[in-house]
């Protein structure tokens, strides 16, 4: 089990330093003279959303640079949350092997370990599925955010960044976005958190902390990379109902349990008749 955690932690850990590395080569006004591969990347983005606003708003080009993004990621969203899914799922039967196997000794680590790999085996189910899925992701989204924070879309093309009342190149002092963004990123968590049949304390904390986290970074933010997340996780929001409703996960997995109980209960049935005869 520790070796599992430990995977994962370094895909984690792989992923932000991959992060920490685009962020580097990523200058500050970058342009299409820039160089670097990320860098025109970046630039390529930022191209679109200007090709996306029609009407020459680049609120809009935001808007459905985010939403086609998104959509085209939804394939890979829906194997993380289906992933994810699975495993919550087995989450009781391995608390039950770790009761079945307590022991700190090698010897008991090594069964636990077999038993909970049989136990996947045996379920189709691949623990680390689902984290491929979010690092495939990572590019497309970060290139994004780069381009609405290091291109300069007023000098580039002259762009007007009036959208409705807000002004898209300064933070929004309304703090509108900054709380629309905060409450579809709690609405996310917490669709997510909501089907799991078992909660921990980790997943409790991080769905009460992330939106705090956004508002406040959306605050110090220019209103674009605000309006960004707040379609961004609206959308998640879209998405999750659409995939993984908790409500129908949950009215799902009552039945199967419910149908188990019935199925004891007409067995119990079956052989008090039999005694009877």
């Amino acid at each position: 089990m520790k070796k599992k955690k430990f995977k994962r932690i370094s895909l984690a850990g792989l992923a932000f330093s991959a992060l920490l590395v685009l962020s580097a080569c990523t200058q500050k006004g970058v342009t299409g003279k820039s160089t670097g591969l990320w860098n025109q990347i970046v630039f390529g983005f930022a191209q679109i959303i200007h090709w996306l606003s029609f009407g020459g708003s680049i609120g809009l080009g935001i808007i459905l640079i985010t939403l086609i993004i998104r959509a085209a990621l939804m394939p890979l969203m829906n194997l993380q949350i289906k992933s994810s899914q699975k495993t919550q799922e087995l989450q009781p039967q391995i608390k039950a092997l770790q009761a079945q196997f307590p022991g700190k000794d090698m010897e008991s680590r090594r069964q636990l370990q077999d038993a909970t790999q049989k136990l996947y085996a045996e379920n189709k189910v691949n623990p680390y599925a689902g984290c491929f899925p979010v690092l495939l992701q990572m590019p497309f989204l970060w290139a994004l955010y780069q381009a609405l924070v290091n291109v300069d879309f007023v000098k580039i093309w002259n762009v007007p960044t009036k959208f409705f009342w807000l002004d898209l190149t300064v933070k929004d002092t309304t703090f509108v976005l900054p709380i629309l963004a905060a409450v579809f990123t709690f609405l996310s968590s917490y669709l997510m958190m909501k089907s799991a049949p078992e909660r921990n304390s980790m997943t409790l904390g991080m769905t009460i902390a992330m939106p705090f986290f956004i508002f406040f970074m959306a605050m110090n933010f220019s209103a674009g990379v605000s309006l960004y997340w707040v379609i961004s996780n609206a959308f998640q929001v879209f998405q999750t109902m659409v995939i993984a409703n908790p409500w129908k996960i949950i009215a799902a997995r009552d039945a199967k349990q419910q149908a188990v109980i019935d199925k004891e209960k007409a067995r119990e049935r079956a052989l008090k008749k039999a005694k009877k005869k």
